[in-house]
């Protein structure tokens, strides 16, 4: 099984939770004493910490306000801190350890330090009030775990890193497939164009000035030599007609079929799942046409993955007489305040340099529509 960077980040911190529970149920016994009334405290904030974090591995995951990783984190730390205090024991700490893991997937860099030292310094606080402790072992602790946070910090903020570039080369890589696959297509209408061109203009030149020699002879020639020039002529004109055929069939054939270009965009997008109705052969006469078509398509699922916080994308391609229109939709948290960006504005612009048009829409909590439509002549 293949787990993603948020599940196994989920999966570790929840292991290293249970093993706090563990150590903590078992204390008392090892003691060979009944635990203190206080100590049994720690149920709740233990159990609401590892409720917390799993709710906040899903909002990561699901790219959800900072105002609410906000909360959540400020609940964990408040919970590992309320452990130690309660247990009388440093084990919160290895909580704390697993908030800064998840520090750098819900906090800019430097607001994520900050916390980091934030909340060493408030569990050196809570250690210097449990008996027993001073003040200056406190201080000395503080130090050790500053080191232990730190270095679960950075290893967290390099994976997240990591994480980020593999999302960026799947989503590079294909874009430059559906690129590839248009090229593909363009190089092969290109030869096709060419080979009839030749055929057209070599092989259809010699014939037809074969055909009027061959109608010149006929005229200068009796009896059985007449009958050879004849056939001969009758060949030659078949030839050409097979010649003039084949040019008309690879001149008819000069569509771009945009298909495979469409769907390799959709490849290596882990989320949203984009729904995408095309149909088996998109073709499009015109190779700037297909750009747009394409550039477009690439600019819906850019948005969506960035901005619209979406499990599905719905993407409809359908090609009428009239033109060709593109109709998305997605189940993302939308917005009441619609602010187009350069991605929109550039699809409008190349849509309307066509003689096309854009619509867009979306409401809060109700994701965003797009409607975009090209006409089947090239208007200039």
């Amino acid at each position: 099984m293949r787990f993603s960077t948020n599940q196994l980040l989920m999966f570790a911190g929840l292991f290293t939770w249970a093993c706090v529970g563990v150590f903590l149920t078992v204390a008392p016994i090892l003691d060979e004493r009944p635990p203190p009334a206080d100590y049994l405290m720690w149920v709740l904030p233990y159990v609401v910490f590892g409720v917390a974090y799993w709710q906040l591995v899903w909002v990561i995951e699901r790219r959800q306000s900072l105002r609410t990783k906000v909360l959540l984190l400020l609940l964990l730390t408040l919970c590992a801190l309320e452990v130690s205090h309660l247990s009388h024991s440093g084990l919160g700490r290895t909580l704390l350890l697993i908030v800064a893991g998840v520090l750098p997937w819900t906090l800019p860099l430097s607001w994520g330090v900050g916390w980091l030292l934030g909340q060493n310094l408030a569990h050196a606080a809570v250690l210097g009030l449990i008996p027993g402790v001073r003040w200056t072992q406190a201080a000395v602790l503080f130090g050790l775990y500053l080191g232990f946070s730190s270095f679960a910090f950075v290893m967290s903020m390099v994976g997240r890193r990591q994480s980020e570039g593999r999302g960026e080369l799947r989503k590079l890589n294909s874009e430059l497939r559906a690129t590839q696959a248009l090229l593909a297509e363009s190089t092969r209408i290109a030869e096709r164009v060419r080979i009839s061109r030749e055929l057209h203009d070599l092989v259809g030149h010699h014939l037809t000035a074969l055909s009027l020699n061959l109608e010149v002879a006929s005229h200068l020639v009796k009896g059985k030599a007449l009958e050879h020039v004849t056939q001969a002529q009758t060949v030659a004109k078949l030839l050409l007609s097979d010649v003039r055929e084949v040019v008309g069939a690879m001149r008819g054939d000069d569509h771009i079929d945009l298909t495979q270009a469409l769907m390799s965009l959709s490849e290596g997008v882990p989320r949203p799942v984009i729904h995408m109705e095309i149909p088996e052969h998109l073709k499009v006469d015109d190779p700037q046409r297909a750009q747009v078509v394409l550039r477009c398509t690439q600019e819906i699922i850019t948005n969506t993955v960035k901005h619209a916080d979406a499990d599905n994308l719905w993407l409809t391609i359908r090609q009428t007489e009239k033109g060709l229109s593109i109709h998305a939709r997605d189940d993302g948290r939308g917005t009441d305040q619609l602010d187009e960006g350069n991605g929109l504005l550039g699809m409008g612009e190349r849509l309307r340099q066509l003689g096309g048009k854009l619509s867009v829409s979306s409401d809060l909590g109700k994701g965003f529509r797009l409607d975009a439509w090209l006409p089947r002549e090239v208007v200039i």
